[in-house]
């Protein structure tokens, strides 16, 4: 019962291990640029198309994002076709391993 319960409890902390190793920090729900100007609160869609947008712009071939805790979570193309999730800060969009 002991072994059981200790299996259990690994396999459970090894499956919340991916989402602890990843380093990211957010702003939130607003975005801040670099002179002090506030855009103010976005909605979690119009957050997803501005992160989309910018990742886009940076040659990341996306086709969504979203916020994952404190990491973007974007789904990529791949070049041999398919998708890929990929993860991103979301402070200075770059990616995260």
């Amino acid at each position: 019962m002991l072994r059981r319960g200790l299996a259990v409890l690994t396999l459970s902390l090894l499956a919340t291990l991916p989402a602890a190793a990843l380093q990211c920090s957010g702003t939130g729900g607003s975005v801040t640029f670099s002179f002090g100007f506030n855009v103010g609160e976005f909605s979690e869609q119009e957050r997803a198309e501005f992160d989309l947008m910018i990742l886009k712009r940076m040659g990341v071939d996306a086709t969504r994002v979203e916020r994952w805790g404190d990491c973007l979570r974007a789904f990529v193309r791949k070049p041999e076709g398919g998708e890929e999730m990929q993860f991103f800060n979301p402070d200075t969009y770059e990616r995260v391993y």
